[in-house]
């Protein structure tokens, strides 16, 4: 999802993790689904850079959650 959101939109890793105060490789680890610990401050900074609505990222978080979860 965030991937998605981050290329229509133009930006590349570096920009976004720069704007985020974070690594590329972290954001990419992110958008793949493979970082379940970021920070829920990330989380709010990357959908408000992306401009992603409040309910993409209830569904993000939830789905993150439930990963998780059978992990």
């Amino acid at each position: 999802m965030l991937k998605e959101y981050r290329l229509k939109r133009g930006f590349t890793l570096e920009q976004v993790a720069e704007i985020c105060d974070i690594s590329w490789r972290n954001l990419q680890r992110i958008e793949n689904g493979q970082y379940k610990t970021a920070k829920f401050e990330t989380i709010c900074k990357l959908f408000k850079t992306l401009n992603i609505p409040e309910k993409e990222m209830l569904k993000f978080i939830k789905l993150t959650l439930t990963q998780s979860d059978t992990k």
